[in-house]
């Protein structure tokens, strides 16, 4: 039969597509089958994925009602589907929340939704509903290492004797255990025996975690390279010169404010300190600069070469509608997305008049900070320390560069100087971006703002100083490190 009858050949022809990696001409085809056959759910659902994939989320969420309308065979998978979509991409958490409520009603045990209800939870600081979701989950499965791993994070371990500990080693130890979940399962124990002060055995448990995290990468076995980071440094500095890319007139909306800086610098907990402010929006880590590099200006630098004036203005001008559709009706919106630090030319380029906020804190504590933290595996130099300590030594060289063109509108805002004395430290921040005077930015653990970053729980707390100077208790491990960067912690005038 041909396909003037019968569907199954373009449905075929769509599937190859997808499998080819020629996505776009995978969606074109499912929409032409959809033309002809709009009942039929699963191709709504395929289709969905793809339009999710192009960053078109409207028009997924749409695509994914469609296959519940003509009654895809699991429903609870779409409004899962859209309840990522609504929390991931659009911020919308409450829609996000009645979807997997909705996917959990017809499936009470879906254990993707429950977990992604827990996560959901968590971004809002809600400890004990987490906590309890976790614990559902692992009634449901005990061998779900990413609940066991996400619920040992969330609870409090003070002795070595909990069995909290003896649970997570177990896990470890279980065949069925994949590289995946033994970073997970390896990463919550670190942060146990750190928590109970066993610092020797909580870096070796980390530096496991790491090289399971390595193996976890795809490809396997990821590295990361010194030389062509130094090289891609390199073009950043000879791209972005005074004479090059000239402030152009500011548009008139007022552009966000960029903080940024290396991740676990302390960029969340300034995020919230603005936040409490109450005409600063807090945005979180928006994507919008690293999707244009990775697209209409790729290759990086050099793409700028050939960018004209007009086309960054249409570039600002798209961020800035894509921000107030986040956001509707915000007056102030910060982007916190910390390696925006590598497109201060671009913000600059495309924001004349931004404000851009660089997070600073002692190097070794940065740097342990992202060893003992599960990062993506495309920050392939997260895995060891002289590989961390190298990036670390390129983004100050870079950041030196931008702070020669662009000095006056970067503050370095130093998390262990406003730990130590938080009002003066805010103050500056405040003026540095405008803004009066706040007492409630100082009562930032309040704010009930959804947080999705690692430091979730830390900003949920009231200011405390004891992640500053925590290099200490591993001076042994971190010799070769601070040797390393001996040069740049005496320039720092740090101990």
């Amino acid at each position: 039969m041909t396909a003037d009858g019968n569907p199954q050949a373009l449905v075929r022809e769509a599937m190859f597509l997808e499998r080819a990696g020629r996505f776009a001409n995978a969606e074109a085809a499912y929409e032409r089958v959809l033309a002809r056959w709009p009942d039929l759910p699963d191709c709504w659902f395929n289709l969905a994925r793809l339009q999710r994939r192009a960053r078109r989320y409207d028009a997924a969420l749409a695509s994914y009602q469609q296959a519940l309308d003509h009654g895809v065979k699991r429903p609870e998978e779409a409004h899962l589907n859209r309840g990522v979509i609504y929390s991931d991409h659009l911020r919308q958490d409450d829609a996000a929340q009645r979807e997997l409520h909705a996917a959990l009603t017809l499936n009470p045990n879906y254990v993707p939704a429950l977990l992604n209800l827990a996560n959901l939870h968590e971004d809002r600081g809600k400890r004990e509903e987490a906590l309890a979701l976790y614990e559902r989950i692992l009634t449901l499965d005990a061998m779900c290492f990413a609940a066991l791993a996400r619920y040992a994070n969330l609870k409090f371990v003070a002795a070595l004797d909990d069995p909290l500990i003896d649970r997570l080693r177990r896990a470890l130890a279980n065949a069925s255990a994949t590289p995946a979940d033994k970073a997970s399962l390896g990463f919550a124990l670190g942060k146990t025996l750190d928590a109970c002060g066993a610092y020797d055995q909580a870096f070796d448990v980390y530096v496991a975690a790491n090289r399971h995290s390595r193996e976890s990468a795809l490809p396997p076995g990821v590295s990361y390279n010194h030389r062509l980071q130094e090289q891609f440094i390199d073009q950043l500095i000879e791209t972005f010169t005074p004479d090059r890319f000239k402030l152009r007139a500011p548009l008139s909306t007022v552009p966000p404010i960029f903080i940024c800086g290396m991740f676990r610098s302390g960029s969340t907990l300034t995020e919230q300190v603005l936040a409490g402010h109450p005409r600063v929006t807090a945005g979180g880590e928006i994507d919008l600069l690293p999707t244009f590099v990775r697209s209409e200006l790729s290759p990086f630098p050099s793409a700028m070469a050939r960018t004209s004036p007009d086309q960054l203005r249409r570039f600002a001008a798209r961020y800035l509608e894509a921000l107030r559709n986040l956001y509707p009706g915000a007056e102030c919106v910060t982007d916190k997305r910390p390696d925006n630090f590598l497109f201060i030319g671009l913000i600059k380029s495309l924001f004349p008049d931004a404000r851009i906020i660089h997070t600073t804190r002692h190097p070794l504590d940065n740097c342990l900070s992202i060893f003992f933290l599960h990062l993506d595996q495309s920050m392939s130099y997260a895995f060891d320390l002289m590989d961390i300590g190298h990036y670390y030594r390129q983004y100050r060289r870079l950041m030196a560069h931008w702070k020669s063109l662009y000095g006056n509108d970067i503050l370095d805002f130093d998390y262990d100087v406003f730990v130590r004395e938080p009002r003066p430290a805010a103050e500056r921040l405040l003026a540095f971006c405008g803004l009066d005077w706040d007492e409630s930015c100082l009562a930032f653990q309040r704010l009930s703002n959804a947080v999705k970053t690692a430091s979730v729980w830390q900003v949920r707390e009231p200011l405390y100083s004891r992640s500053s100077g925590r290099w200490r208790h591993y001076a042994r491990q971190l010799a070769p490190l601070r040797s390393y960067l001996d040069d740049l912690i005496t320039a720092d005038r740090l101990p």
